[in-house]
């Protein structure tokens, strides 16, 4: 075989990598999907778990039916109750699996509004960088925003970097 081409098993071998992951992923979410159940009966909440599976992370959502607002109480101030709950599901799952997990967790649309926001941010950094030639500092963020800002970043075709220690961790967009 010559350099530069793909033999039948190697492609076997990737996509059987590739469903090895889903199917790894799709674990993790049905693990999480029945810890956030019991989670929702002992909170005596409704709410209905969606889940999918996106690049590399396994996707869990609670939505509720109609009114959201009793589920609000889930995401919090500014999401940090979400983002103790996602960090107790990954718990779960590592707990069940031995390995761990990257999972992302979302409830009533916060994070989805939450990242459709930062994106809108990131592009206005990076289009405020280009035009003054001169790095934007961002304010502080969590790690889950910081990473959306950064791929919003590099879509404009610019660089990010983070700076600062947690909790005061922020984005700093470089000109080109």
């Amino acid at each position: 075989m010559t350099e530069g081409t793909t033999s039948a098993v190697e492609v076997e071998d990737a996509a059987s990598a590739d469903e090895s992951l889903i199917s790894r992923l799709e674990q993790e979410g049905d693990i999480a999907a029945d810890y956030l159940e019991g989670l929702l009966d002992i909170a005596d909440l409704d709410g209905d778990i969606d889940m999918d599976v996106e690049g590399d992370r396994a996707l869990v959502s609670i939505v509720g039916e109609g009114n959201d607002r009793a589920l609000q109480r889930l995401v919090g101030q500014d999401g940090e109750v979400l983002e103790a709950l996602q960090e107790l599901t990954r718990l779960a799952v590592h707990r069940e699996t031995g390995e761990r997990s990257r999972l992302m967790l979302d409830i009533a649309g916060f994070r989805a509004r939450k990242r459709s926001e930062l994106a809108t941010l990131g592009a206005e950094a990076a289009e405020q960088a280009k035009s003054t030639g001169a790095e934007v500092k961002l304010q502080p963020m969590t790690p889950f925003e910081r990473k959306v800002v950064h791929d919003a970043v590099a879509a404009a075709g610019l660089r990010s970097e983070s700076e600062g220690e947690e909790p005061q961790r922020f984005v700093v967009v470089l000109p080109v």
